[in-house]
């Protein structure tokens, strides 16, 4: 092995390739907040447009391998699909495989990366909160019942039927999701997950897990957290709640494809 290849400029702990949709504005600059020194975060997008229907999700999903494979070429240590709800439209298992295919890395996406939040913390019951339509807020719901837990509160704010309205998601105040946590909390909840990678959290995170006393999830956090333990990167990261802070424990496992639904072995 040549001795270049034992470093990169900056990216000389771990460099993340992070695929997001082509209106989300929030995850990478997200991403680069939480990057602690000698992490980097490499980029490519898949296009989403006209109408949110199954079909949209479908077509970002069908582009993955393009996105892959131009991530492949920066070399990146791990690769990560930064959509939440793209991520359980289609099918988890296979978009972690298409991504690994590709890349020949560990591959997580945000809908597994939340599931492994809520399971490191032991959660059994949560509240949901989401800025989707109708349509993604049931299939959250089922995809978070198929693996186990129980929603015991759900709001949707409704936003993102179009174009426009997806990139107004971008733009919700985080102090606003202050208020949707107020509103999904419920005393059975263990905790609270706020859905969308393009919905800007980190201010609030910890000052909602304050108020309300128990963890908080958000999808951003957890694609990042998935993304650190499975490189084994141990030191915590604080202001930005429990997860971060408390739950780096590494991981062996390639990808993970091996959260299974309830009732099924990994």
């Amino acid at each position: 092995m040549p001795a270049t290849d034992l470093y990169h400029a900056y990216g000389w702990k771990a460099r993340i390739g992070l695929i997001v949709p082509s209106t989300n504005t929030v995850n990478e600059p997200e991403f680069w907040r939480l990057a602690p020194p000698g992490v980097t975060i490499h980029t490519s997008r898949v296009l989403l447009l006209g109408q949110t229907t199954a079909e949209s999700y479908i077509k970002m999903g069908e582009a993955l391998d393009r996105a892959a494979e131009e991530l492949a070429t920066a070399e990146v240590d791990i690769i990560a699909y930064g959509c939440t709800s793209g991520s359980i439209i289609c099918p988890l298992p296979q978009v972690l495989k298409q991504m690994s295919d590709k890349t020949g890395t560990p591959a997580i996406a945000a809908a597994g990366s939340v599931v492994a939040a809520l399971r490191a913390f032991g959660i059994k019951r949560l509240a949901l909160g989401t800025p989707y339509v109708d349509f993604v807020n049931q299939a959250e719901k089922k995809f978070l019942e198929d693996y186990g837990f129980e929603v015991t509160s759900m709001y949707g704010m409704e936003l993102g039927k179009d174009q426009p309205e997806r990139r107004s998601i971008n733009r919700v105040p985080p102090e606003a999701l202050f208020q949707l946590a107020r509103r999904i909390d419920r005393p059975e909840a263990q905790a609270i997950f706020i859905s969308c990678t393009a919905l800007s959290s980190l201010d609030v995170v910890a000052e909602i897990e304050r108020e309300f006393n128990k963890p908080v999830i958000v999808s951003n956090l957890a694609c990042f957290w998935s993304c650190l333990r499975m490189l084994g990167l141990r030191t915590p990261i604080h202001g930005y709640g429990r997860l971060l802070e408390e739950k780096l424990e590494p991981i062996t496992a390639r990808s993970f494809d091996m959260i299974a639904p309830a009732g099924m072995s990994a």
